[in-house]
């Protein structure tokens, strides 16, 4: 069975940073590109950012130059650097196996 669990979210300061990380188990990891997504109430889910199984990063206009995906496959992890946060950061954030399976979600929230 396919799980995807996130955490590291929480309440930060704007200018402040966190580390999201999805711990994946159930497939072969490294297989699998991973997609971070955001979503806010009464809005669509964005993408955030993409890694390949080659390690190729994109990235969405609003995170460019603040956000940093990476993954560690011998820890079945994709991670979430996030720094220069901003109130419209917030949001509840969710990685993706492309294609296949969504996590629950963790909550960021950027205000003073």
């Amino acid at each position: 069975q396919v799980q995807l669990v996130e955490s590291g979210g929480g309440l930060v300061q704007p200018g402040g940073s966190l580390r999201l990380s999805c711990a994946v188990s159930g497939i072969i990891f490294s297989r699998y590109g991973i997609g971070w997504y955001r979503q806010v109430p009464g809005k669509e889910r964005e993408v955030v950012a993409v890694i390949t199984s080659g390690g190729t990063v994109t990235y969405s206009e609003p995170v460019e130059g603040r956000f940093t995906i990476s993954r560690d496959n011998a820890k079945n992890t994709v991670y979430l650097q996030m720094n220069s946060l901003k109130p419209e950061d917030t949001a509840v954030y969710y990685c993706r196996i492309l294609g296949l399976a969504w996590g629950q979600g963790t909550q960021v929230t950027v205000s003073s």
